[in-house]
């Protein structure tokens, strides 16, 4: 379970990143672009947030061990 103010952070962060990724020409325009694609469940940082769920998931079973 991440704290809430983690949950925000990382959202606001992989949003950042990979609207500077994007293609268009402005930073206002890749943003824009992100973020719509986010709200539809699409989009990069939405496809980041998913394999991030996968990978704990998979994790979760060497959770308990003590290295």
């Amino acid at each position: 379970e991440v704290r809430p103010e983690r949950r925000t952070s990382l959202a606001l962060r992989w949003i950042r990143v990979y609207s500077r990724e994007r293609k268009d020409k402005s930073m206002a325009a890749k943003l824009a672009a992100e973020l719509i694609a986010a709200s539809n469940g699409e989009g990069n940082a939405v496809k980041k947030k998913d394999d991030t769920h996968r990978m704990a998931e998979a994790n979760k079973a060497f959770a308990h061990f003590k290295w």
